[in-house]
């Protein structure tokens, strides 16, 4: 299931600066989303970005990540991948073509209409999870930012995938992710997810309001909503910020190739390698990087990118 994926992943087990290749990688395909959370990262990024990832540079990168150990693909990082359906479907079927055990999506499932739902299944995709975030319209627009018809397409799209996926047969696993609220709020979302969300996924889980590495500090505060520290994990198995899962046992690759040590890096401020002029390997452990976790194994990030995380403060 699921949460036995993301608890072995945000687990660190080895304590050193120089590594072996990462079990995990999460690849972004494109930079773009329809969606406009009050708190994600994306907001913070002055210019949206236009283009998406190169497919030959894709191949590149996942056949060096195969090759030096690399046992799961993400095909998408803070961006929606659905915003380029066809680039998603040759990229999902490109990692299971060389082998990845494992390739996994996270959607805000608004345009993963039944057709792209079909299409992904048929490419060999292991983990669909749509990540459902309101509990009724007008919450919707308020967090998400965008017209309210998005939330029942989104809503639609995860009963129409679980039905398509059950009527052909295909392996692929369905879960559902959502933010835990407070008060009245939580009760609404644990309404909603009991008629229409529980009978169409395998799993749920509910995740914190993350800090966005202090990124999206002011919308939160308008919103309403405390962050945690940093990215601890799920909820039921919260990790300690320090040293943090994500500069050692996960790779993030943003679409123009930087290479980043942070969940949700959206300006790149995070930025240990540029992939589009070295391997991955070599990124991975570039000087960056390996200073970068000496200071995380010595719980003290100050003077480092990671210093403005609110999880430190």
């Amino acid at each position: 299931m699921i949460t036995e994926h993301i608890d072995k992943i945000t687990r660190v087990d080895i304590f050193k600066a120089f590594l072996p290749a990462p079990k995990s990688v999460k690849i972004e395909l494109t930079g773009r989303c329809n969606y406009r959370c009050g708190f994600c990262a994306l907001r913070t990024r002055k210019v949206q970005p236009k283009e998406d990832m190169d497919f030959e540079f894709f191949k590149r990168i996942t056949r060096e990540m195969k090759a030096s150990g690399v046992e799961e693909i993400g095909v998408f990082y803070l961006g929606e991948s659905c915003m380029n359906p066809d680039l998603l479907v040759k990229a999902i079927k490109h990692v299971k073509d060389i082998g990845i055990g494992y390739c996994f999506l996270t959607t805000n499932g608004s345009l993963l209409t039944p057709e792209l739902a079909k299409e992904i299944m048929e490419a060999g995709l292991d983990s669909l999870k749509f990540s459902i975030n309101a509990s009724n319209e007008a919450q919707f627009k308020t967090v998400m930012g965008v017209k309210p018809r998005l939330y029942e397409d989104a809503l639609n799209n995860l009963k129409s995938a679980k039905q398509i996926r059950d009527r052909l047969g295909f392996e692929t696993k369905i879960y559902a992710s959502s933010i835990k609220y407070d008060g009245e709020q939580q009760k609404e979302m644990e309404k909603l997810l009991e008629e229409r969300v529980y009978p169409w996924v395998d799993e749920h889980y509910w995740l914190p309001l993350y800090s966005m590495g202090s990124m999206a500090t002011q919308r939160e505060k308008e919103l309403g909503y405390k962050p945690t520290a940093g990215n601890q994990g799920r909820l039921g198995n919260l990790r300690d910020p320090l040293p943090c899962w994500s500069t050692f046992s996960e790779g993030h690759v943003t679409a123009s190739g930087s290479l980043s040590a942070c969940c949700f890096d959206a300006d790149e401020r995070w930025s240990m390698a540029d992939l589009n002029k070295v391997s991955f390997m070599t990124g991975w452990n570039s000087e960056s990087f390996v200073k970068l976790r000496e200071a995380h194994l010595k719980k003290d990030v100050k003077g480092t990118p990671c210093e403005e995380c609110v999880a430190y403060q």
